[in-house]
């Protein structure tokens, strides 16, 4: 992942309480280490806490943010994170705009149903934990069995043991940065 450098991005990171911890933590470690400033953004200001107990300071509430202020969105999984998230306008529209800019979004686990929510699936291909693959499915998504998927700067892969294939691949496209073909 070192071969990358994010010095100079900022890239948002998009959470609440209940993500899975090692798939906030890792991603996080992985962007900062290549050099991005990574902002983690919620629905609230303080912390926010992972399902087994991790502890994150949030530095922007997600009201106030606006994807222009960004160069690339990761989005952590976790059962209740994107279940809950899902449910925020504001988060859902923060996600579509990312797509409707062309930034590079990398989403593991069960967060892809955030991008189900923001409607951005349809005519990719993704990964995902295997119980959204009906969900991805009947939003138009090509859904595949694999470590990682990126399509059009969208990067997808399923669990934490995938975590390795995720994070070189979201700092990679962090890096290669807005995708022409990436459309909302």
């Amino acid at each position: 992942m070192a071969e990358y450098d994010l010095t100079g991005k900022r890239i948002a990171l998009l959470a609440t309480n209940g993500f899975e911890d090692s798939e906030l933590t890792r991603p996080l470690e992985a962007v900062r280490g290549a050099g991005a400033d990574v902002v983690v953004v919620s629905e609230e200001d303080g912390t926010i806490s992972g399902k087994n107990g991790t502890k994150i300071p949030v530095d922007e509430v997600v009201d106030s943010m606006q994807a222009q202020e960004f160069d690339g969105l990761l989005l952590p999984g976790g059962v209740a994170n994107p279940d809950h998230l899902r449910m925020n306008q504001a988060a859902v529209s923060f996600v579509k705009d990312f797509f409707e800019q062309h930034k590079p979004v990398a989403a593991i686990c069960h967060a892809p149903w955030m991008l189900i929510e923001a409607g951005v699936v349809e005519g990719r291909t993704v990964t995902s934990w295997p119980s959204l693959k009906t969900d991805l499915k009947n939003a138009g998504a090509n859904w595949v069995d694999e470590e990682v998927v990126v399509d059009r700067g969208l990067v997808t892969s399923r669990k934490p043991d995938d975590l390795d294939a995720f994070c070189a691949k979201a700092v990679e496209e962090f890096a290669e940065g807005v995708h022409a073909g990436q459309t909302a």
